[in-house]
């Protein structure tokens, strides 16, 4: 019978080897976490272990991963509440940037069976600041062991730092590029789609209609006496104008409907569906019967196009709907002209 080789502790080469190479290779920072953890308990001989991280905005510990600990202690506490003032050992050691060593280890819940634990946090250096980013916590079965074992922990949360560091910078990039994602789509005056985005939406509404044979409405409104608002009481009585129409004609369409400022004055409303005229009428009359501004009443002229009889391409519908807005521009405004037709707010054909 051949004998088990007995298994080599690794040396501090190893160690740190295999701690950069998470580090380096890891794409997932709860993989990543979870390889570091399993190092610096290896390395301290901990029972168990757990890492937490940060979030400054709730001002919470967060439970990221955890070594050998029971699910019902995982989830008993799989958070530390107000941080910043917590007596809790995690956020201790959080809060003052400082190693903290438990002799009793039942005062870090996550550790529960541990005699003493050991609590290292996880600092990020930004500007020659130093930056809580969460802790490494490890318990042990018997008595701490000596100050270069528990000093050697502190890389291991040095490069768990590093991780989560890049995470979060990965995530606000992330979120940058949605924002400006959501920038190129939308009015920054008036929070509604810009023309960019409805020109397309245009584009692929007309040819979905074509292809199924189905109905289609758009329609432009224009905000009556907009020049006379901005020459009384300027750009900021111009702009809450286009402020309070945009809020009518968002909160009153259906979920199947797109709403976008066009142009300065100018809205303009995409309506699937065989009941465009019906819609447009109904936001007419809302925006008719927004509180006076101190300039006077706030009303819109609305021109509408209807697919296929108007026309059968984007650039069709909307020569129809910008001449039918300018007659009911010239009829007095308040009032929507569809097919050439005009008609009050309201009623019908």
């Amino acid at each position: 019978m051949s004998k088990e080789t007995p298994h080599q502790p690794r040396s501090e080469s190893e160690f740190f080897a295999a701690a950069a190479a998470a580090v380096a290779r890891g794409d997932d920072l709860d993989d990543t976490l979870a390889e570091l953890l399993g190092l610096a308990a290896e390395r301290a001989t901990a029972r168990a272990g757990a890492v937490y991280i940060l979030d400054s905005d709730r001002d919470e510990l967060e439970l990221a991963v955890t070594l050998r600990v029971a699910p019902d202690a995982a989830a008993d506490a799989g958070t530390v509440k107000d941080a910043t003032t917590s007596h809790d050992p995690l956020a201790s050691a959080a809060r003052s940037r400082h190693p903290l060593e438990v002799d009793d280890a039942g005062r870090v819940p996550v550790l529960r069976g541990a005699k003493t634990a050991f609590v290292v946090p996880l600092i990020a250096r930004r500007d020659g600041i130093e930056i809580s980013l969460g802790t490494m916590a490890l318990g042990f079965a018997g008595p701490l062991p000596g100050g270069e074992i528990l000093a050697g922990v502190q890389p291991f949360a040095d490069l768990a730092a590093v991780a989560v560091e890049r995470a979060l910078a990965l995530a606000m990039g992330s979120e940058r590029a949605e924002w400006f994602d959501r920038l190129a789509n939308i009015d920054q005056l008036t929070g509604l789609a810009n023309r960019r985005t409805v020109d397309r939406l245009l584009e692929m509404e007309v040819a979905r209609a074509g292809r199924q044979g189905a109905a289609l409405s758009i329609a432009l409104f224009q905000v009556d006496r907009f020049e006379e608002i901005q020459r009384t009481g300027g750009n900021a009585a111009g702009d809450d104008a286009l402020r309070r129409v945009a809020q009518i004609l968002a909160e009153s369409v259906r979920l199947v409907d797109t709403v976008a400022r066009y142009a300065g004055d100018q809205f303009m409303l995409l309506a699937p569906g065989p009941d465009g005229l019906i819609v447009t009428e109904r936001l007419v009359r809302g925006i008719a019967a927004l509180p006076p501004a101190k300039d006077g009443a706030i009303t819109v002229s609305a021109g509408i196009a209807s697919f296929p009889m108007d026309g059968r391409t984007p650039e069709e519908l909307l020569a129809v709907a910008e001449r039918a807005t300018q007659s009911a521009s010239k009829a007095g405004g308040g009032r929507v002209v569809a097919e050439m037709a005009s008609t009050e707010p309201g009623a019908t054909d």
